[in-house]
């Protein structure tokens, strides 16, 4: 595919990192921390126990987190990350049923026109309302979206509660599925991925990352299906993963080649393969840095399985 990407944009997300349980604790077990080394250094020998710091808040209450503000609150990390400009974060647990198989946390900094934003939205009383989100220097969209709510099958969060799949829209300030289109065009958002977050208790949560064109969530967006109704026989395996059958990819965009998704020639991903196999296999999400280690001549990547009825589902995977 090429060289690495060259551009000027900075990316929204500074830090993306994959904390696992071990022993009544979550430890660390990957990141991408995008050069902030002392960062680094400060989060891979952290650990957290229910309730304790970001990580272990998603776990001990079984839901996605938003923390807007480290100053005074009960993230662990403050001064470490004060000095690497990371000011926010989104903390989403990955469940396997009732078991919690891995914690995914990204944080971001904050600036003027660093634009974006990483919602969570809960249903009650039959409507998905916002529940929290980050968005940067979005302040228009972010209070557009405090007022907002959606019916089932209405708008991306709606269409991804009714679907329970992800869904990756496009022209999100132009198009009419996207309700909030008008703030999203003043925004400068472009393209938004929904994903299904699925936790013990049968409440619903779906998150979305809406990436702009100056600061991008990612520059490439891929959902792959993983059911067996769609890629044949598949067996529960170790750490929630599954065997044999691996995923077909349904949906994707990328800013240099357009839209990936081919029916005629579609794209297909084996289990234990690549990153995109890693998460099917095991379960966990996986996250890449460093261009050689990267397909396709990006940054870094991101795959995040989601599991439903006792099996991965889907994996969605984000380019940077």
């Amino acid at each position: 595919m090429g060289d690495v990407i060259e551009t000027t944009q900075r990316a929204f997300v500074g830090v993306t990192e994959v904390w696992v349980p071990k022993d009544g604790r979550l430890i660390h077990a990957t990141g991408d921390y995008g050069g902030r080394s002392a960062f680094e250094v400060a989060s891979v020998v952290e650990s957290f126990g229910p309730g304790e710091g970001l990580p272990g808040k998603a776990w001990a209450e079984a839901r996605p987190v938003v923390l807007k503000g480290f100053d005074g609150s009960y993230f662990k990390r403050i001064e470490a990350a004060r000095e690497a400009g990371l000011t926010s974060a989104v903390a989403l647990p990955v469940f396997d049923g009732d078991e919690l198989t891995a914690v995914l946390v990204v944080l971001c900094g904050d600036d003027d026109t660093t634009t974006g934003a990483i919602e969570v939205w809960k249903e009650r009383d039959g409507l998905l309302l916002l529940e929290d989100g980050y968005y940067g220097a979005a302040k228009h969209f972010e209070w557009v979206s405090q007022h907002t709510h959606f019916p089932r099958g209405q708008g991306l969060p709606g269409g991804v509660w009714a679907a329970q799949t992800p869904i990756l829209m496009r022209d999100l300030g132009s198009g009419y599925r996207f309700i909030r289109a008008e703030s999203a065009g003043r925004a400068g958002l472009t393209t938004g991925l929904g994903l299904p977050v699925p936790v013990p208790g049968g409440e619903t949560y779906v998150a979305t990352l809406l990436s702009a064109r100056g600061t991008p969530i990612a520059r490439r967006f891929e959902i792959w299906d993983a059911r067996e109704a769609r890629v044949g026989k598949a067996r529960g395996g170790k750490g929630g993963g599954c065997k044999g059958g691996g995923a077909v990819l349904i949906d994707g965009i990328c800013e240099r080649e357009g839209p990936l998704w081919n029916e005629d020639t579609p794209r297909r991903a084996a289990v234990w393969e690549g990153p995109v196999g890693q998460a099917l296999g095991s379960g966990l999400p996986q996250v890449l840095s460093g261009a050689a280690s990267v397909a396709a001549g990006y940054a870094s990547m991101v795959a995040l399985p989601i599991h439903r009825g006792g099996e991965v589902a889907h994996v969605v995977a984000w380019y940077v």
